[in-house]
């Protein structure tokens, strides 16, 4: 006889449409100005956009927003998080937009999908950023391999990962903390 566990979640309540909508709506204007900030430090320190590419400040926004309202608002907000960012700032560049598009997609829908799941919040943005990272390197390749894509090169997955150490330890330090706030502030009200 075989004892298997099935995944424990929690009982968080459900949000509304409207929430949802909003919170990606928020985390969309959060992936537009974070980035923002830390490429105005970067000008001002003359280390130019190298600061966003380290700290990875547009993806904070979009994995607190899975992890607070679930996978369609997560998904929404990754996916159009860069396209506003694009649209408004120039930034990311239109070679390496459609691979952050579907990462911070990837990122949002895996957060929120393991919203309700009852683990530390940090193991929740490990694995957030193992398959985001995943999906993102699967797109490169096939972007290469079977598109022919010459303007990005392999290479930028592992250099990426090396680039956004700095980013991806600040995520395990903040989003835990700020998760365990905002859920707390429901109950403290």
């Amino acid at each position: 006889m075989t004892n298997t566990k099935a995944l424990k979640t929690m009982t968080k309540p459900n949000l509304s449409a409207k929430v949802q909508i909003l919170a990606s709506i928020t985390a969309i204007v959060a992936a537009v100005a974070v980035p923002q900030v830390f490429h105005l430090l970067g000008a001002v320190s003359g280390l130019g956009t190298a600061l966003g590419e380290t700290f990875l400040p547009m993806h904070l926004p979009i994995i607190l927003v899975g992890l607070l309202a679930g996978p369609y608002a997560g998904a929404v907000a990754g996916l159009l998080g860069p396209v506003a960012s694009f649209a408004l700032t120039g930034m990311p560049t239109a070679i390496m937009l459609p691979f952050m598009m579907i990462e911070l997609c990837a990122y949002g829908f895996f957060a929120g999908l393991l919203r309700n799941i009852k683990m530390p919040t940090i193991a929740k943005v490990l694995i957030t950023q193992i398959a985001g990272r995943a999906v993102r390197a699967v797109a490169i390749v096939i972007s290469v391999f079977a598109f022919g894509n010459e303007s990005v090169n392999i290479a930028t997955i592992w250099l990426s990962i090396g680039t956004g150490i700095f980013g991806i330890v600040l995520q395990w330090a903040l989003l835990p903390l700020i998760t365990y706030r905002v859920e707390n502030m429901k109950h403290e009200g």
